[in-house]
């Protein structure tokens, strides 16, 4: 398992991931991306998202900022 702080300024360009992760929105608002869903959140939301599925941030205020838990085995748990 890994955390760390997420906090894109402007853009976010990140690509899928080889592990399951898991967002823990700090602060700000803004939507979020995921497999072409999109899903409207705030601090305090809670967001997963399963290994390999595309998915980003867009639209979201200045002071955005997650923490982002990466854990299992590359491919995600089944």
């Amino acid at each position: 398992m890994k955390i760390g702080l997420y906090a894109p300024r402007g853009t976010d360009t990140q690509s899928p991931h080889q592990q399951d992760e898991l967002y823990i929105v700090i602060s700000g608002v803004g939507d979020f991306l995921k497999c072409g869903e999109r899903i409207p959140f705030k601090a305090g939301d809670v967001l997963f998202v399963e290994a390999g599925s595309e998915h980003r941030f867009e639209n979201f205020s200045d002071d955005f900022a997650t923490w982002v838990v990466f854990w299992g085995p590359k491919g995600g748990e089944h």
